[in-house]
């Protein structure tokens, strides 16, 4: 099993949301979703835990793309522009530090104009336990 495909299947609170990891390699990430009706908060627009998850889903894709169980630990997220229902959003992650225990990485979320919705930092923690995958994608 790759990497993308143990993510999609198991990480299962962003497939329920429609979060999908698209490409990955180590280092970098994308995961992508639609906003539907059931992403919107009550005003109207896609509710700020889903952009937040679409980013997670990303750096989870990064910070355990070298093989090494890693979680979240510390995560900022600043939110720049609303998503709207229709909109197609992108995470990009980029990995800034990979250091044995504790990597850093930089996401933004877009949508399909570009624009930038949020940025997000992220803090992991490695573990020492293996994250068995054949390949990436």
């Amino acid at each position: 099993m790759t990497l993308q495909e143990n993510l999609n299947n198991n990480d299962r609170f962003a497939k329920s949301i429609g979060a999908q990891i698209t490409e990955v390699r180590e280092g970098y990430a994308k995961a992508e979703l639609d906003v539907k009706e059931n992403h919107l908060n009550g005003a109207g627009v896609c509710q700020g835990g889903v952009i937040y998850t679409l980013a997670d889903l990303a750096f989870a894709a990064v910070a355990n793309s070298h093989g090494i169980l890693s979680l979240g630990i510390s995560n900022t997220i600043t939110f720049i522009k609303s998503a709207q229902l229709g909109d197609h959003l992108t995470a990009e992650c980029t990995e800034v530090v990979n250091h044995h225990k504790l990597p850093y990485c930089d996401m933004k979320v877009m949508n399909q104009n570009g624009e930038i919705l949020a940025v997000v930092t992220g803090l992991g923690y490695r573990l020492k336990k293996e994250f068995g995958f054949d390949e990436l994608m």
